[in-house]
C-alpha cells in the first residue's frame, strides 16, 4: 500500500468555504511537498476541482507527474452521471487509476437506488479506461448502504474509499465501519481525530489531531484492510483546529502534515514506490 498526500492534507491552504487565502496552495506546491516526503502518490480532491482547470495547466500538471514519476488520484463531488463521466474521462487523461467520488453536494442527495443505477451506467467506461471508482462514506448513509451499492453494481471497478473519521457523522463507530467496508475498500483516508468532552460537560467534540497522536489505531486499520488485496493506496488527510488567524492556522497544517508524515513513515506500514 502506497503512502501519498492529497488536497485535503492541506484543506486550510487551499481554501474552504468562507475562508480563503489570497495565495492557494496550488498543483506544484502540492507535488512540492510529497517530493520532500519522497512520496510518488497525489490525490485532488473535490476541494481542488480539477474540471475547472484551464488546459494548459492540467496539462502541464500531467506532465510533471509523468517526469517525477508521481501517480495522480483523481476526486469529485456530485454523482450525478454528467460529473461522473467527465471524472472518468479527466481520471483517463491524468492516467489515474482512481476516482475518488463524494456522492452528495449541497441541495443534492440521491436515492440509494439511483446512486446504484448512475454506478451501474459508468461501468463500461470505467472498465474500458481501467479506472476503479471508489465511493466516499460519508455522513448521511451508513455503512451497510454503501456495501449495498457496491453489492448491487457488481463490478471490480467498483470499490470504497475508507475515510476513518466521516461515518461518524452517521451515528457509526470507526470498528463497526471497517468491519463491514474493509471488503470493498479501494482507497483509504488516514485521517486521525480527538474526542473530548466540552468545558459544560453537554456534550463531546470531535476533531483532528496529526496521525499518530490521536485516538486513530493506523496499524490496526491497515492491518484490517491489507487482507482483501483491493486497496494500492492510503492518503493522509487532516482536520486541522484553526487558529485565531489564518496564516497561524495554515502553519500548523503543515506542521501537523510534517509530524503526521513523519509517524506514518516510520511504522513500516506504507511503501514509497
Amino acid at each position: 500500500m502506497q503512502l501519498g498526500i492529497s488536497t485535503y492534507t492541506y484543506g486550510w491552504a487551499v481554501g474552504v468555504p468562507g475562508d480563503r487565502p489570497e495565495q492557494p496552495l496550488d498543483e506544484h506546491a502540492l507535488f512540492d511537498r510529497a517530493n520532500a516526503f519522497t512520496l510518488r502518490v497525489v490525490q485532488f480532491g473535490d476541494n481542488w476541482p480539477l474540471h475547472a482547470l484551464p488546459a494548459n495547466r492540467l496539462e502541464a500538471l500531467k506532465q510533471r507527474a509523468d517526469r517525477e514519476d508521481i501517480v495522480l488520484e483523481v476526486g469529485a463531488r456530485g454523482l450525478t452521471d454528467a460529473r461522473l463521466q467527465q471524472y472518468i474521462a479527466l481520471a483517463d487523461t491524468l492516467k489515474s487509476k482512481l476516482l475518488r467520488f463524494v456522492i452528495d453536494e449541497p441541495n443534492y442527495e440521491p436515492l440509494i437506488e439511483d446512486v446504484i443505477s448512475l454506478v451501474r451506467n459508468a461501468v463500461p467506461a470505467l472498465e474500458k479506461a481501467g479506472i476503479t471508482l471508489g465511493l466516499e462514506n460519508h455522513d448521511r448513509l451508513l455503512a451497510r448502504e454503501f456495501a449495498h451499492i457496491v453489492e448491487q453494481v457488481g463490478s471490480n471497478n467498483i470499490g470504497i474509499c475508507l475515510d476513518s473519521v466521516n461515518s461518524m457523522g452517521a451515528g457509526e463507530g470507526l470498528a463497526e465501519v471497517v468491519r463491514t467496508l474493509a471488503p470493498y475498500t479501494v482507497n483509504l483516508h488516514l485521517k486521525d481525530f480527538g474526542i473530548r468532552r466540552l468545558p459544560h460537560q453537554m456534550g463531546f467534540q470531535i476533531d483532528g489531531r496529526p496521525a499518530g497522536q490521536g485516538l486513530l489505531n493506523v496499524p490496526w486499520l491497515v492491518e484490517q484492510i491489507i487482507p482483501y488485496e483491493r486497496c494500492r493506496t492510503a492518503i493522509l488527510e487532516q482536520w486541522v483546529v484553526p487558529e485565531p488567524n489564518q496564516v497561524a492556522t495554515i502553519a500548523k497544517e503543515v506542521a501537523w502534515a510534517d509530524e503526521s508524515m513523519a509517524y506514518l513513515q516510520q511504522t513500516g506500514l506504507f511503501k514509497n514506490e
